[in-house]
């Protein structure tokens, strides 16, 4: 038994420590699905029952996420799924224009010739909470045949972003641990338009959004009992600032692992809220007078050859690791902005004065109009850096391959951190002259079609993400062109305002 000591000097630390070492996935493991592939003489049976099976599992959703944030799948017999596990690469065949197609619309660049092999990913297999009888699986793309004598296939976000963790790890002695907080609105359908169900306030529980028996809290509840099922860890949901939207809180994993996490929360929201008839966005800003949808990414930064001494510059929030990760990110966080937001909506949520993360390149503690908010800052164990200038039309493999890199560089080149602490008040609140003393000198896009600039003009960054992946991805974002994607979900000059939005939510 533990007795309280009276008198004693308060502990300061707070949250829950998490590493690298002793978080879990929640995945399926491969052990435990290939554990009774075969029998005693190595030949599968008819009769055999199947782990996956033996969870209910029909179907396996064999999934990725391309460029504009959109999910693809398809959908294997659990039969099929383990003949393709016999095979030596097990996988499905794509076309290779997967990466190079918004809706129907073939960008420039891509061709139809040619096949990608999707390769099955073992590590990421869980159930679908949110479809019973189907468990979901991501895989890599590689080439169906050898070229340069490599099957990698760079500009599939899942490689780049493992390589990217694999050269940080091996390279720099460096992991990461990522959580996200992902916001959204629920809104149902009637002759007149999409309307959200409530108009509740911000955590507050005496509102009808969550009311007992009402269609919002059932849906939350199955959203939450769906995560577990599927063995991702929720820590808490509420009700968020703007009329019928909320929040779930997923708990910090490795970068791959997180994004994956992330894609499959996003599914069973979406798909959840259906099954009740509604309609989850996850739109930017969907109201001008009230707040917008994030999908903030918490990251913190842990070597692996032990303790980081304090930082030099701050000793008593910041480790040398630290601080130099956090330098690179400030620097770069214009460049990697196209990735975090990636469509004109975008930047109508990050404007100053709403706590969203302003329009400055700036870092402080606990401050939410920060674009970088250090939280825990005297909890060493729990000390973390929250990203605000993210919002959920991102793909999320893509804003981690961008932010870590961003945060690669800093602690590769050994950055020295000149942004001070901005303090009590915002970037945009200090004056010129106070900026400048803060070392704030960096304004952050206030448009995608900067953001897509700053990018392409970043050498560092495209050196660590890879020069091919920035220039196909900016293509495939590039709103310029009538058929690609900026132009097919903003309001064309026929149309109205209402039918505008009514196909940006359809969409995302």
């Amino acid at each position: 038994m533990v007795h309280a000591t009276t008198l004693s000097s308060p502990t300061i630390d707070f949250g829950i420590r998490y590493a690298p070492t002793t978080v879990s996935a929640g995945t399926i493991t491969a052990e435990a699905i290939l554990a009774r592939m075969h029998t005693a003489n190595g030949v599968s049976g008819p009769g055999l029952s199947q782990p996956l099976e033996d969870l209910g599992v029909k179907f396996v959703r064999l999934q990725w996420v391309d460029f504009s944030n959109f999910v693809h799948c398809r959908v294997l017999t659990t039969s099929h799924f383990y003949k393709l596990l016999r095979a030596s690469r097990p996988g499905v065949t794509v076309a290779k224009v997967v990466l190079g197609i918004v809706f129907l619309t073939l960008v420039e660049g891509f061709s139809p010739a040619g096949e990608y092999v999707l390769v099955i990913d073992l590590a990421s297999v869980r159930v679908c909470g949110y479809a019973p009888g189907h468990a979901a699986v991501f895989g890599y793309f590689q080439e169906k045949y050898p070229i340069g004598g490599k099957l990698d296939v760079p500009l599939c976000p899942r490689t780049n972003l493992r390589r990217i963790i694999k050269y940080a790890a091996e390279g720099l002695k460096t992991e990461f641990l990522v959580g996200f907080e992902t916001e959204f609105i629920l809104l149902t359908t009637t002759k007149s338009g999409i309307h959200p169900p409530n108009n509740h306030g911000w955590s507050s529980s005496r509102t009808t959004g969550f009311a007992s028996g009402t269609t919002e809290l059932k849906v939350l509840e199955e959203i939450a009992d769906a995560l577990a099922t599927s063995g991702i860890e929720l820590q808490m949901f509420h009700s968020e600032a703007a009329p019928a939207q909320y929040e779930v809180v997923t708990g910090p994993l490795p970068p791959l692992e997180a994004a994956d996490a992330l894609a499959h929360t996003r599914e069973t929201i979406y798909n959840i809220a259906s099954k009740h008839g509604m309609r989850a966005t996850f739109v930017p800003r969907l109201y001008a007078d009230s707040c917008g949808n994030g999908a903030h990414a918490h990251i913190s930064v842990h070597p692996t050859t032990g303790p980081s001494p304090p930082s030099e510059s701050h000793p008593s929030t910041l480790t040398t690791h630290e601080s130099r990760f956090l330098a690179g990110l400030v620097t770069h966080l214009p460049s990697i902005m196209a990735f975090t937001l990636p469509l004109p909506q975008s930047y109508a949520r990050v404007k100053d004065g709403i706590r969203s993360g302003g329009t400055w390149a700036c870092w402080g503690d606990e401050h939410r109009e920060a674009s970088v908010r250090l939280t825990n800052a005297h909890s060493p164990q729990t000390r973390h850096f929250e990203v605000r200038t993210v919002d959920g039309t991102a793909n999320p493999y893509l804003v981690l391959a961008g932010l870590i890199s961003a945060g690669i560089i800093g602690i590769r080149d050994q950055l020295e951190l000149t942004v001070e602490d901005c303090g009590e008040r915002s970037g945009a609140q200090l004056s010129e002259a106070e900026r400048a003393e803060h070392g704030i000198t960096k304004m952050l896009p206030l448009d995608v079609e900067s953001a897509r600039r700053y990018l392409l003009e970043d050498q560092k960054i495209g050196e660590v993400i890879g020069e091919e992946v920035v220039r196909t991805y900016v293509a495939v974002n590039e709103a310029s062109p009538p058929q690609t994607l900026g132009r097919l979900i903003v309001q064309q000059e026929t149309e109205s305002e209402d039918a505008a939005v009514v196909r940006l939510v359809e969409s995302y």
